[in-house]
């Protein structure tokens, strides 16, 4: 029978030859896909890899020189405020001489040009004024910081004023995706809509529609700043632009005008205070013209990030002491972070950072001490190469 009249060795009697096993799964045998194209295959050999060396070495050292001369030539003054609403409270309009304590030596920071290195100056000074509850006092300035502190040199135009905020992780996932584009360019979006997209929890509150939605908006910081002024001549004030502070083109991102009916629109939850009533037609928040706003929501990628507040292209900053109020409504004490005012100039090579020019240096440095370790060990003890004709691609 023939189920038991099988061939040895498998053989099916059709006289064709067995496939081999995965023989369907190997390429073709072209120079493509058996990587057999013509290629560049460099033998590094020390002829070619010493001069390489020296050569990206000599071109780094004079381009890290440049940055740090560039660096070299801003002046840049920070002052951390975070703890001065622990002081103790005035509550008058000003603060007293006798009410002023030196800042902590770690709470503030010169970094003056090269020029002006030498300049002496003094401690700054902080007092804290607690006006709560008071029917006088505007909203957002019942408490306020005064700090002195002293310019040791005048600083040329531009004049930049930023605000710096330390561990506030602006690049959180859900933070960064948390608002609606749409909203923000004028078009109508339902509440329905904003709970259950990207701004939830903040999309709705009591069905109506939260303008601006998202977590980014309802953390705009909200600290505010006075302009200069010397505290024995109060009539004259070094100020500061609050225009042309955001990027170019940032505009075009946000509306001036809305679509929506204002009853179906609230503010942030955190923004209550600047809207206790909610909104009306008159006090709708021009987010086209409101570069702090635009500022705020270009997120930062470092949880330590400094964000431009104000700006004074035309007057030099002069020499002396100076006095700054500002209007304590942020608070970043609850989740362990600091909050700094950055007074700083720029070059042509913008703020100050000297790290970029050292790091140039110092790769420059290392690779032109590799050059010279590996042409001492060439020269002393040289390595016998091999015949690279005898190699099968030069073959």
């Amino acid at each position: 029978m023939g189920l038991f009249n099988r061939k040895k060795g498998g053989d099916d009697g059709s006289g064709a030859p067995k496939k081999e096993k995965g023989s369907w799964r190997r390429p073709a045998n072209t120079a493509f896909k058996q990587q057999r194209l013509k290629a560049w295959q460099p033998i590094l050999t020390p002829r070619t890899v010493l001069p390489t060396l020296f050569i990206i070495g000599v071109i780094f050292a004079p381009i890290g020189a440049l940055l740090v001369w560039g660096s070299g030539l801003v002046s840049e003054m920070s002052f951390d405020y975070t703890e001065c609403e622990l002081l103790p409270p005035t509550n008058g309009s000003s603060a007293p001489d006798s009410n002023f304590v030196s800042m902590p030596s770690s709470k503030y920071n010169y970094k003056l040009r090269a020029a002006d290195s030498n300049a002496a100056h003094n401690a700054p000074e902080w007092a804290f004024l607690d006006r709560t509850g008071s029917d006088s006092v505007a909203v957002g300035e019942e408490r306020q910081c005064v700090l002195r502190f002293d310019v040791p040199a005048a600083m040329d135009p531009p004049v930049l004023l930023y605000y710096r905020l330390t561990n506030f992780y602006q690049n959180h996932r859900r933070y960064v995706k948390s608002l609606n584009q749409n909203q923000l360019r004028g078009d109508f979006v339902s509440a329905d809509k904003l709970k259950g997209g990207d701004c939830k929890p903040l999309g709705a509150i009591d069905g109506k529609a939260v303008y601006p939605c998202g977590l980014i908006a309802n953390s705009l910081f909200n600290d505010s700043f006075s302009g200069l002024t010397m505290p024995t001549d109060r009539t004259q004030a070094y100020n500061f632009s609050e225009s042309g502070i955001a990027w170019p083109g940032e505009a075009k991102k946000y509306a001036s005008t809305l679509t929506y009916d204002v009853s179906l629109i609230t503010p942030p939850p955190n923004w209550k205070r600047r809207f206790p009533d909610g909104y009306t037609n008159d006090n709708l928040p021009d987010l086209k013209s409101d570069e702090h706003f635009q500022n705020w929501m270009r997120t930062a990628g470092l949880p330590t990030f400094t964000k431009l507040f104000g700006r004074n292209d035309d007057t030099k900053l002069l020499s002396g002491r100076y006095e700054i109020t500002i209007n304590l409504n942020y608070p970043v004490r609850s989740f362990s972070g600091t909050k700094s005012i950055v007074i700083s100039t720029v070059s042509w090579m913008g703020g100050k950072n000297p790290f970029l020019g050292w790091a140039y240096v110092a790769a420059a440095s290392l690779l032109v001490l590799l050059g010279i370790l590996g042409t001492i060990r060439h020269l002393v003890k040289p390595r016998k190469l091999g015949d690279m004709s005898l190699l099968s691609f030069n073959r």
